[in-house]
């Protein structure tokens, strides 16, 4: 994609972040989280994530401030897996994971990450707003997240300290986020997911969140629910994918840049032809690595949805940076906390994603004249889990 219109872009985007902050219901909900990282303290904290494929649980030991993930247990609850059930099938899914850990009756905090559109509530915990990813479960929307889930531990005897009374619950960007900010010396920091779906966060002054509708100040993270962005220059194809999913006209720029629809992309370009039955980022990835197994005019084309995806990240990151430099103009070095199996993703026929992404950031940003920036990758294992575990910690 040309340089001129991953610019155009990234100033859509910016301008989609300050409605976002001016009221609710834009293309950017931009969600204010109502949990500010404190002090860590000692003690076992339940973490829990789910917003993809898998559903998590592990067992967070903080000791001298640092947390320590314990056994990881995982579980399937994708759409196939889970196709048919109510909240009660669910939650006694994972109830029963959550009961095998060791450890458990130790607890006396949980955190959940919880990776679906949500709202936050003042107390920690968030209501569900919709799902996506091909999730959907009706009898959920509207219900607090770690209300419900609290409930049913207490009820099933699963947690035994009842003075347990919130779950925080966080996305999975503002958990990566979290993750991130035991690195210092940076002036800002972001969370961005690029996996089965993809979204960012950021910190953001209060002042500046005109929604809001207050004068204090000082940082809170904000869930921008990028993915139901709708950026310019998309094509037929992705006019194709939108109009075969099951939730048509939400979720463009998720749809265009995610490893969930970059195999349906693919297909909407050669409806003729088969491919594997699970068409998607992670097969792109396989074209990509493995050329001579597949057409050459496939493998040209599965390069170029993965390089337009990585681009399209570029574009809307410079456009959230551009947001964070116009509330700060001291801002100079920024920490990029990302997490999600295709941005990591490797290309060994030709650039990582990764490396794709930031060498478009930094071109992207001194074309707006801002050539001493620095953005910085960070990645650290189960940032999900330990985001989670600081929340419950807030």
């Amino acid at each position: 994609m040309e340089m001129y219109k991953l610019k155009e872009i990234a100033l859509d985007f910016q301008s989609n972040i300050v409605e976002g902050f001016r009221q609710d219901g834009m293309q950017l909900l931009c969600i204010p989280t109502y949990i500010v990282p404190k002090e860590i303290v000692d003690g076992y904290v339940l973490a829990l994530d789910w917003g993809g494929t898998l559903f998590r649980a592990a067992i967070v030991v903080f000791s001298n401030k640092k947390p320590v993930v314990q056994e990881v247990r995982e579980i399937l609850l994708s759409a196939k897996e889970i196709t048919g059930f109510c909240q009660s099938d669910l939650f006694a899914k994972m109830s029963a994971l959550i009961g095998e850990l060791k450890d458990i009756e130790k607890v006396s905090r949980i955190g959940y990450c919880f990776s679906y559109p949500t709202i936050a509530e003042s107390n920690g915990d968030a209501t569900i707003i919709k799902f996506n990813k091909g999730i959907f479960m009706p009898d959920m929307i509207g219900r607090l997240v770690g209300e419900s889930l609290l409930t049913y531990l207490k009820n099933s005897s699963i947690i035994k300290d009842q003075s347990i009374n919130v779950i925080k619950v966080v996305n999975d960007t503002v958990a990566s986020l979290f993750s991130g900010l035991s690195q210092t010396g940076f002036d800002a920091y972001i969370g961005l997911i690029v996996g089965t779906g993809t979204n960012m966060a950021c910190l953001i002054n209060r002042s500046k969140i005109e929604k809001l509708q207050t004068v204090e100040s000082g940082l809170i993270p904000v869930n921008l629910e990028a993915g139901n962005y709708h950026p310019q220059h998309l094509t037929i194809y992705d006019e194709m994918v939108d109009i075969n999913s099951d939730n048509g006209g939400q979720q463009r720029y998720e749809k265009a840049v995610s490893g969930m629809y970059l195999g349906r992309i693919l297909q909407s370009v050669y409806p003729l032809l088969e491919f594997e039955e699970k068409c998607d980022g992670k097969m792109i990835n396989t074209m990509l690595n493995y050329p001579d197994v597949y057409k050459d005019e496939c493998v040209q084309t599965a390069g170029w949805i993965y390089q337009r995806s990585a681009q399209l990240v570029s574009a809307t990151l410079t456009g959230l940076i551009l947001t964070l430099l116009s509330h700060d103009q001291t801002i100079k070095n920024i920490l990029l906390a990302a997490e999600g199996s295709l941005f990591w993703s490797h290309n060994r026929n030709g650039k990582d994603y990764s490396e794709m992404v930031l060498k478009n950031v930094h071109h992207l940003l001194c074309d707006f004249g801002y050539t001493d920036i620095n953005v910085e990758l960070y990645s650290i294992q189960n940032a999900n889990l330990i985001g989670a575990a600081i929340a419950a910690m807030s």
